[in-house]
């Protein structure tokens, strides 16, 4: 028989094997209680199912009508492409080789750059990974595994890796946001737990000796009620701040979207805060450069950053001192380029932090002086708090202080890009 006859029937067949594969693979996802592999199933069941159709409506083709190297996904059809490119989870088509052939916008979010025909190898610098599919390209065997990506915000994925025919299909899925609430709600009870304890047994104390044999006490009375309701709004505080930074730190990982002018920001935080620093005899000074850009950021998380760091300064500065706070344009912090930032300096002339404290600054509950944070209503969640909002926005935190000199507490934001320019960008 000629070579022709037999090219006609792969051709014939190759669309039959498919669609009978299709269709296991769909029952198998029909039946497993996992979603995340029958996503995956479902997903490989689709390509089978596009590629049939196309190659059953492809004319025969000879050997000369083919490229060497050329796979059978060049046939793969712009519907199936379409499908591909808009799945929310991030997925990737490898050749025999282990090169590319198609990347979906979700995994190239990941990777951070173009992957056409470039060897995987070349795109993910993890070993477990790298493994995995050479595993599955040669044995034909599914792998899972789980992985972490630690830059820019470390982020940890499920990863599916299955072959159809010839081609290696890695298929992503974001276990951050379920992995951070599991870590959240395990800090929570245990500092919960420990920050509550003191409050509460105040509280307890209080109310067993005004049923006792202070009841008919009254100076003892208002005595006990004024520092129960002290301990009470420390309660209150303390709540509300581990929930601000529980929400906080399950978005950590989705950059912001939005844009605001940082000298507004910053006035308002100031506005807020000047009768607490009038109290405590603290002027408060800012200055801000003259025609500077929106920052990149959500408007309420950026006013929650400046409140923080001038609240502290009010609370640690030195009495009838002062608090600068000075906004300018700036360069990005090292190994950013030149990315435009916009840098903000809260500076208290204060007594300083020792400087084996200054790199624990933004620990969870961590306080240098537990005496006075608590006499000054600190719940030593509030430079956490700011620590998360920056990583958030892509910015950076840095802390200067000598003890006596007082202390500077630096932000830096990216500089939100100029409305119209990605349109520009992707006309030219």
């Amino acid at each position: 028989m000629s070579f022709a006859f037999w090219n006609r029937l792969r051709w014939t067949l190759w669309p039959l094997a498919a669609g009978m594969l299709a269709a296991v693979l769909l029952d198998a996802a029909l039946a497993t209680p996992d979603m995340v592999w029958m996503v995956f199933a479902g997903i490989v069941a689709i390509a089978l199912i596009a590629t049939a159709f196309s190659l059953r409506a492809k004319p025969a083709l000879d050997g000369a009508a083919r490229a060497p190297g050329d796979s059978d996904l060049s046939v793969l059809p712009s519907m199936a492409r379409d499908v591909f490119e808009r799945l929310p989870d991030p997925l990737m088509l490898l050749d025999e080789s282990g090169r590319v052939l198609f990347a979906n916008r979700a995994i190239r979010g990941v990777i951070g750059i173009d992957a056409q025909r470039k060897h995987v190898s070349a795109l993910v610098r993890t070993p477990a990974l790298l493994d995995a599919i050479r595993r599955t390209a040669a044995s034909g065997e599914p792998t899972s595994i789980e992985l972490t990506f630690p830059v820019p915000v470390r982020r940890i994925y499920q990863a599916y890796v299955a072959r159809a025919g010839s081609v290696t299909i890695l298929l992503l899925h974001d276990l951050t946001a379920m992995k951070r609430a599991e870590q959240l709600r395990a800090d929570f009870v245990a500092n919960a737990s420990h920050e509550l304890r003191t409050p509460l047994a105040a509280l307890s104390g209080f109310i067993d000796t005004l049923k006792g044999h202070a009841k008919d006490d009254m100076a003892a009375r208002e005595q006990f009620l004024g520092i129960m309701t002290v301990e009470a709004e420390r309660m209150r505080r303390l709540i509300d701040d581990l929930l601000s930074l529980t929400r906080i730190e399950q978005n950590e990982h989705v950059p912001p979207s939005g844009r605001a002018s940082l000298e507004i920001v910053l006035r308002e935080a100031v506005a807020a805060l000047t009768p607490l620093a009038s109290a405590e005899g603290i002027a408060l000074q800012i200055s801000a450069a003259p025609n500077l850009p929106d920052a990149v950021g959500e408007r309420d998380e950026l006013i929650q950053i400046f409140q923080n760091l001038i609240h502290n300064a009010i609370k640690y500065g030195r009495q009838g001192g002062h608090v600068w706070i000075a906004l300018e344009a700036g360069a990005g912090p090292a190994g950013r380029g030149a990315e435009a930032m916009l840098v903000t300096t809260v500076r208290d002339d204060g007594e300083g932090i020792p400087p084996d404290a200054v790199p624990r600054l933004t620990e969870r509950f961590y306080r240098v002086d537990v005496k006075r944070s608590r006499e000054k209503g600190g719940t030593g969640l509030g430079l956490a708090i700011v620590k998360h909002i920056v990583n958030r926005h892509q910015g950076r935190l840095s802390i200067e202080s000598r003890p006596g000199e007082g202390s500077t507490f630096t932000v830096s934001l990216p500089v939100a890009p100029t409305p119209g320019a990605d349109a520009v960008t992707e006309m030219s």
